[in-house]
């Protein structure tokens, strides 16, 4: 009787899941209760750990290609010509400033996105894309750079004709992602960031007296920077020139002494002129208004600090 009963529940167990799943858990659980103990390993919260790299203080150039593509040469001085490049690919433009600086990146989209200069790759070689720094929303391409300590203060202006004064430091994200600072309205694109000054500490550059705006339609503005504010979460700004319907600013450029515009003249010639203070003294005129036509001889396409 005892084998046929022991047969049955065997036979149960083996044609029958809920049986063999009920009998597991009750082995289990014996087992548990036999054998088990209390834990013995503490689980408590712990202060999170912080990981301090020190970067030596050196003075570095910060080289970045048209096309995005960065590297950093120590020391300052030197020759523009001496950098090499992929085929097809030029220079952007060249930032002198220390290892513990920032270079902030600019999206087409108005996003801003930063990379310590210590962690660019050296000088030698073509560098690194800056895409494998920063993580771009879909859709958007990086436009501009500058390259320089917390305390630099920017020129930021839209094509629509719109801009402000910001610094590195209130550009600086905490992520790879970076975060929407200039507001741009529908069809507008990012100019040139213009280097205006230091905003405290030692000031090697001369802080800009006045504000240069040139337009695709040849004409030109300028004000003093004092009508403009320093806008620490960034955003549109104030009107800097009245444009005329279908015209666009071209560019916009804080100064001291000279500004050098340049686009493309008759043939797709590049061309380029410099005006010093005295000529552009003739544009001198309130924020917002209209400025006066250039007589440059071609359409502006970008205006630049002269140093």
């Amino acid at each position: 009787k005892e084998l046929r009963d022991e047969q049955g529940k065997l036979e149960d167990i083996l044609a029958n899941p809920a049986s063999l799943r009920r009998l597991m858990v009750k082995e289990i659980e014996a087992d548990a209760k036999l054998f088990g103990d209390a834990r013995r390993t503490l689980i408590q919260a712990e202060k999170k750990a912080v990981a301090e790299v020190k970067v030596l203080d050196e003075p570095v150039t910060v080289v970045v290609s048209e096309k995005g593509w960065v590297r950093a040469r120590q020391g300052h001085g030197h020759e523009a010509g001496s950098f090499a490049f992929k085929s097809g690919d030029g220079l952007y433009g060249t930032f002198e400033c220390r290892t513990v600086d920032t270079l902030i990146v600019f999206g087409s989209n108005g996003r801003v996105y930063s990379v310590a200069v210590s962690s660019l790759p050296g000088g030698r070689g073509d560098g690194q894309p800056i895409t494998t720094l920063i993580e771009l929303e879909a859709g958007t391409q990086p436009v501009h750079y500058f390259a320089g300590p917390a305390n630099a203060a920017l020129l930021l202006a839209g094509s629509g004709g719109y801009g402000f004064l910001s610094t590195v430091e209130h550009m600086t994200a905490r992520n790879r992602g970076g975060k929407a600072f200039v507001n741009l309205g529908e069809g507008e694109r990012l100019c040139r960031p213009s280097h205006a000054a230091f905003t405290s500490g030692s000031q090697p550059l001369a802080p800009a007296t006045h504000v240069c705006c040139a337009s695709v339609g040849g004409r030109v503005l300028t004000f003093e920077i004092a009508e403009l504010k320093l806008m620490e979460k960034g955003g549109r700004g104030l009107m800097l020139i009245d444009l005329e319907a279908k015209d666009q600013l071209a560019g916009a450029a804080a100064y001291t002494r000279s500004v050098r515009f340049v686009g493309v003249g008759r043939g797709g010639k590049p061309r380029e002129e410099q005006l010093e203070i005295r000529s552009l003294n003739n544009a001198r005129a309130a924020r917002g208004r209209k400025g006066k036509a250039a007589d440059l001889g071609f359409k502006p396409s970008d205006v630049l600090r002269v140093e």
